[in-house]
C-alpha cells in the first residue's frame, strides 16, 4: 500500500505544481489586461448582466414578400 501511496504522491505533486503555474499565468495575464484597459473591465461586467436581444419573430402568412412569378 505504501508503494501505491508513494507513486500517487510522485505523480500528484508535479501535476498540482504545473496546474498552479498555469493558473498563476492566467491570473497575471488578467491583471495586466485590467491594468492596460480598466474601462473594458467595467464594460464586461455590465455586459454579463445585460439582457440578450429579443429573438426575431417569424414572418406570418400576411408577409409582404411574394415571389414575382406568383402575381
Amino acid at each position: 500500500m505504501t508503494q501505491l501511496g508513494q507513486f500517487l504522491f510522485i505523480l500528484a505533486v508535479p501535476v498540482v505544481v504545473a496546474a498552479g503555474a498555469v493558473v498563476t499565468l492566467f491570473a497575471v495575464g488578467a491583471l495586466f489586461n485590467f491594468l492596460d484597459n480598466p474601462g473594458a473591465f467595467s464594460e464586461r461586467i455590465e455586459a454579463a448582466f445585460r439582457r440578450p436581444p429579443k429573438l426575431p419573430r417569424p414572418a406570418g402568412k400576411d408577409n409582404y414578400y411574394r415571389p414575382y412569378w406568383a402575381r
